[in-house]
This record gives structure tokens, sequence and C-alpha cells, in this order.
């Protein structure tokens, strides 16, 4: 469902705006909208991913190894 919002903007943004709209043959509530969706789009694939890095740390990784050797051994001179 779509709705209707009002915002403010400085009227050289608008006209700006305009301008490039019109030499992309779009308008500028499709860019808004465009721009908006891609912010969106963004901050829920950040989210998602760092929902899963925080999955992945408290459940650890695996090396691939059953036991680390000690710290003697890795270290020895």
């Amino acid at each position: 469902m779509k709705q209707n919002i009002t915002i403010s903007l400085d009227k050289e943004m608008i006209r700006a705006g305009k301008m490039i709209a019109a030499q992309q043959e779009t308008s500028l509530n499709r860019m808004l909208r465009l721009e908006l969706e891609r912010i969106i789009r963004n901050v829920r694939q950040y989210d998602m991913a760092k929902q899963k890095a925080i999955a992945a740390m408290k459940t650890g990784f695996n090396s691939g190894m059953d036991r680390y050797p000690a710290r003697d051994v890795l270290h020895e001179r």
C-alpha cells in the first residue's frame, strides 16, 4: 500500500534534483524512492550479516583441530 509523505528540502536542492531527474528521464519522486529503498536494503543486509557473525562468535569457530598444541610446543626455542 502506497502512502504519500511530505518532506522539506532547500529550493536549490529541489531544483538540482529535478534537473538530474529530467536528464535521467525519471521523476524526483522516483529517484528519492529508489534511494530510500537502497538504504533500507543495505541496512537490512548489514543487520543480517551482523546477526550471523554474532551467532558464529557465540558458537565458536572450528579450526579443524581436535585440540590445540600446548603453548610450550608452539613457542619452543
